[in-house]
């Protein structure tokens, strides 16, 4: 099957979930409750967007500025636009299937860089895993400060839900789980030795090899401190902004930092579901302001606005980077070539 038509089926079905939560959240709304949430977008202040917009950009380009300082021990420095362009166009290629960016901001900074794109893959490798263990802290400080709020929701819908995942799987299902990927492992093993000195088993090994030093430049870099700085404005940023959101409506306004980390923690698993977290964002958003007594309906809608503000922005800044980096780097070249005449 041609790999234009997987990721067109991944589309398609990844969109499809979005669309039937969106279904399954709206199916049930009264008439009343739709003029609800008809009033509150008509309500909204949509001034604050503007902040909202700010932040957002600041994000991708502190973003941008954290993946630098992995390449460099690696000997690459990249232009901040370059990478600043190739982080927004792979976050427009997740909105069409989820994890492709990845390989495509990649892709981006090795044509323009000549950067070796399996290096550039063990970075991202490295950034994603330092985002993860940024989520699972934050979701962490967020359970522990709101337990009366939040323990009992979790303890629902995400630690039952997982025991009984585990003590429904017995110890034989467990065996062949554990035999299985020995087994795959050891054929990886066998096949590259068996195989060593052939084409595609150099290439795999020089991928591995490349990867694994992306993954070990974290440990490596000699500013280690901007990096944490870095990662704290990236996920300080995501939360001004859905502080600020609480502002759009009157109804939110009253919720504070305490509620904006919730949000962001229980949201950005919508994010991470569907493209672009389209329904799973707003219904997991909807669920959460629910547990500080917001509406449904309200929550909902308040989802709704800050996704819109979040995708657009996506939308806009991966498209602007789309035509600009090739403009941006015909003018550097011209000025490279051009810079020995000038020196003399």
């Amino acid at each position: 099957m041609p790999k234009s038509l997987k990721n067109v089926i991944k589309f398609i079905c990844f969109f499809g979930i979005g669309v039937l939560l969106i279904w399954l959240v709206t199916k049930d709304l009264s008439p009343k409750e739709w003029e609800m949430m008809k009033e509150a977008f008509q309500r909204a202040n949509y001034w604050l967007v503007i902040p909202a917009i700010i932040l957002g950009i600041a994000s991708h380009w502190f973003r941008a500025t954290r993946w630098k300082l992995l390449m460099k021990p690696l000997g690459h420095q990249p232009t901040t636009l370059n990478t600043f362009f190739a982080v927004m166009v792979g976050y427009l290629a997740n909105l069409a299937v989820p994890r492709l960016g990845e390989v495509t901001r990649c892709g981006i900074l090795a044509q323009y860089e000549k950067i070796p794109a399996d290096k550039l893959v063990g970075t991202m490798i490295a950034e994603r895993a330092v985002d993860m263990v940024c989520l699972i802290l934050l979701m962490a400080i967020t359970v522990l400060t709101q337990v009366d709020v939040l323990g009992a929701y979790v303890n629902k819908e995400i630690l039952i839900p997982m025991g009984n995942k585990f003590a429904n799987a017995n110890f034989l299902q467990l065996s062949l789980l554990l035999l299985g990927a020995a087994a795959g492992i050891g054929l990886i093993v066998w096949l590259l030795r068996r195989f060593a000195r052939s084409k595609a088993a150099i290439t795999i090994k020089n991928l591995a090899r490349g990867v694994m030093e992306g993954i070990l430049s974290i440990g490596k870099m000699e500013n280690k401190w901007a990096f944490i700085i870095q990662s704290l404005l990236i996920w300080g940023c995501y939360l001004s902004q859905v502080y600020i959101g609480f502002y759009c409506l009157q109804e939110t306004t009253h919720l504070g930092i305490s509620a904006a980390l919730a949000v962001l923690v229980i949201g950005s698993i919508g994010m991470i579901v569907t493209p672009g977290g389209i329904g799973a964002y707003q219904t997991l958003v909807q669920k959460t302001l629910e547990l500080y007594g917001i509406n449904k309906v309200i929550g909902f809608a308040f989802g709704w606005i800050i996704w819109v503000v979040q995708t657009l922005l996506v939308i806009v800044l991966g498209f602007v980077s789309l035509i600009a980096l090739p403009i941006y780097n015909r003018k550097r070249i011209q000025q490279q070539e051009l810079q020995p005449v000038t020196e003399n």
